[in-house]
Protein backbone atom coordinates (compact mmCIF):
# COMPACT_ATOMS: atom_id res chain seq x y z
CA UNK A 1 0.00 0.00 0.00
CA UNK A 2 1.62 3.62 -1.03
CA UNK A 3 1.57 6.27 0.96
CA UNK A 4 -0.57 8.16 -1.18
CA UNK A 5 -3.65 5.47 -0.61
CA UNK A 6 -5.00 7.22 2.55
CA UNK A 7 -5.08 10.83 0.35
CA UNK A 8 -6.69 9.63 -2.37
CA UNK A 9 -9.23 7.55 -0.53
CA UNK A 10 -10.12 10.79 1.65
CA UNK A 11 -9.99 12.59 -1.66
CA UNK A 12 -12.74 10.48 -3.16
CA UNK A 13 -15.13 9.96 -0.28
CA UNK A 14 -15.01 13.53 1.22
CA UNK A 15 -17.66 15.08 -0.70
CA UNK A 16 -20.09 11.84 0.11
CA UNK A 17 -19.86 13.25 3.62
CA UNK A 18 -20.92 17.11 3.34
CA UNK A 19 -23.92 15.82 1.89
CA UNK A 20 -27.14 16.00 4.27
CA UNK A 21 -28.61 12.48 5.41
CA UNK A 22 -32.33 12.77 4.85
CA UNK A 23 -34.11 11.44 8.28
CA UNK A 24 -36.71 9.08 7.96
CA UNK A 25 -39.83 9.89 9.66
CA UNK A 26 -41.43 6.99 11.38
CA UNK A 27 -43.72 6.76 13.96
CA UNK A 28 -45.56 3.31 14.97
CA UNK A 29 -48.90 3.18 17.36
CA UNK A 30 -49.83 -0.20 18.80
CA UNK A 31 -51.43 -3.20 16.54
CA UNK A 32 -55.09 -3.28 16.77
CA UNK A 33 -55.30 -6.19 17.14
CA UNK A 34 -53.16 -8.55 19.38
CA UNK A 35 -51.35 -11.58 17.28
CA UNK A 36 -52.97 -14.79 19.43
CA UNK A 37 -51.09 -17.93 19.17
CA UNK A 38 -52.05 -19.68 15.62
CA UNK A 39 -51.16 -16.53 13.89
CA UNK A 40 -47.52 -17.05 15.47
CA UNK A 41 -47.66 -20.36 14.88
CA UNK A 42 -48.78 -19.61 10.96
CA UNK A 43 -45.77 -17.21 10.51
CA UNK A 44 -42.96 -19.05 12.10
CA UNK A 45 -44.10 -22.62 9.96
CA UNK A 46 -44.68 -20.71 6.83
CA UNK A 47 -40.67 -18.48 7.85
CA UNK A 48 -39.46 -21.85 8.32
CA UNK A 49 -40.70 -23.53 5.16
CA UNK A 50 -39.69 -20.76 2.61
CA UNK A 51 -36.14 -20.34 3.82
CA UNK A 52 -34.81 -22.71 6.10
CA UNK A 53 -35.89 -25.86 4.01
CA UNK A 54 -34.07 -24.94 0.77
CA UNK A 55 -31.60 -23.81 2.39
CA UNK A 56 -31.18 -27.42 4.48
CA UNK A 57 -31.89 -28.85 1.19
CA UNK A 58 -28.94 -27.70 -0.80
CA UNK A 59 -26.55 -27.43 2.21
CA UNK A 60 -27.23 -31.14 2.82
CA UNK A 61 -26.68 -32.48 -1.24
CA UNK A 62 -23.34 -30.55 -2.29
CA UNK A 63 -22.10 -33.78 -3.89
CA UNK A 64 -25.27 -33.22 -6.63
CA UNK A 65 -23.89 -29.93 -7.08
CA UNK A 66 -20.34 -30.50 -7.40
CA UNK A 67 -20.66 -32.69 -10.67
CA UNK A 68 -20.31 -31.87 -14.16
CA UNK A 69 -22.63 -33.70 -16.53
Amino acid sequence: MSVLTPLLLRALTGPARRLPVPRAQIHSKPPREQLGTMDIAIGLTSCFLCFLLPSGWVLSHPQNYKKRE
